[in-house]
């Protein structure tokens, strides 16, 4: 068990390091506090509510019937403090609450999320409604354009999952109901009005669809093969439109992807074990990346009574960690990770920490 335990660390670490850097933020629709603090890496670890939007296969691990509540949860870049003793952040999800602020810190990168997922679930079962704002920003070094993105999600999702063979295959899939507003503009004038019409902000409904896969094998350790085919033949913001604003352009078609990784559960004392995990994304959409590394993420956690979880990781070559307590209704998650913001050549990392609360049912 040590030595195949050994192996697998091994592996996880040559894949690590044997891919080069490359440059640009991946944007997901959605990461969770867990899933961050070890590296981003989630697919093949995921054991609650989060499945249905991670990977539907997931369902198949829970063991009873829960739901949540309440369950806000917080990612915000550590350069906000100073970004907003510059010039008062008034909505950190606003456009024109932030203009200001990023034309005192030029330069500086601007991180907001806030997302919730009420849902009930059970096993091979559950549905959802989630909800994220999402605003990057940044100003030039000249004052003369900001590059921003803002992404507002409003979506009702329901998942299933077929067990096979005592639960060693788990085949899943989740239906996702989703309007989208979305700014994806590099070439904003500050000087100029900041209205969402005026900036090119589109909205629009779109029905998307996950398909997942969990291997796991009958031997002491658990090794588990999963993989998640994301928004199955493309998923286009053309169904309906005006549900929250008047526009005629639409959100960008989310591709089809496809991630995959490995993980291990190894049990070390009567009420401690622990998850290991590597993951690669988008295995269809980035075949003309030179820099590898960013799709590499991977992981570990150590759970104690399945009350106290540590957590560490590798993300796009910067280091994450988180720690949770969890009672039978109440969750407090907390965790630091660093995303690359830069480029292949000029790497830089914006350090963010991500608080989550869930009160369950």
């Amino acid at each position: 068990m040590k030595r195949t335990s050994a192996i697998f660390i091994i592996l996880c670490l040559l894949l690590f390091f044997s891919f080069e850097t490359w440059a640009r933020e991946r944007r997901t629709f959605y990461t969770g506090a867990r899933g961050l603090a070890m590296g981003g890496a989630q697919i093949a670890t995921v054991n609650d509510e989060t499945a249905l939007l991670v990977n539907p296969a997931g369902l198949g691990k829970l063991r009873d019937v829960y739901g949540t509540i309440l369950d806000p949860e917080i990612d915000l870049s550590n350069n906000l403090n100073s970004m907003n003793q510059s010039s008062s952040i008034s909505n950190p999800y606003s456009i024109p609450s932030i203009k200001d602020t990023l034309n005192a810190s030029r330069d500086t990168y601007y991180h907001a999320s806030a997302q919730f997922f009420p849902s009930v679930v059970a096993k091979n079962f559950g549905i959802g409604l989630f909800g994220k704002y999402l605003l990057d920003g940044e100003m030039n070094t000249a004052g003369t354009n900001m590059d921003i993105y803002y992404r507002n999600d409003l979506a009702v999702v329901l998942g299933y999952n077929f067990r096979f063979f005592d639960g060693r295959i788990k085949l899943g899939f989740n239906a996702k109901l989703i309007n989208r507003i979305e700014v994806d503009n590099s070439l904003i004038d500050p000087t100029g009005s900041v209205d969402m019409q005026t900036i090119g902000a589109t909205e629009g409904t779109g029905l998307s669809t996950d398909l997942g896969l969990i291997l796991t094998a009958p031997w002491a350790l658990l090794p588990t093969l999963s993989a998640v085919v994301r928004d199955v033949g493309n998923t286009t913001f053309d169904k309906a439109s005006g549900f929250r604003m008047t526009t005629t352009n639409r959100p960008n078609m989310a591709q089809q992807d496809v991630d995959v990784a490995l993980a291990i559960f190894p049990i070390h004392a009567n009420k401690l074990r622990s998850a290991w995990t590597v993951e690669h994304r988008g295995l269809l959409t980035t075949a003309a990346e030179t820099d590898k590394a960013k799709l590499i993420h991977g992981g570990l956690e150590f759970n104690y009574a399945d009350i106290f979880f540590f957590r560490a990781g590798y993300n796009q070559r910067y280091y994450t960690g988180g720690f949770e307590f969890a009672s039978e209704r109440m969750q407090i998650q907390l965790a630091t990770y660093g995303e690359e913001v830069g480029t292949e050549t000029s790497p830089r990392e914006d350090r963010r920490t991500v608080v989550k609360f869930a009160f369950r049912f």
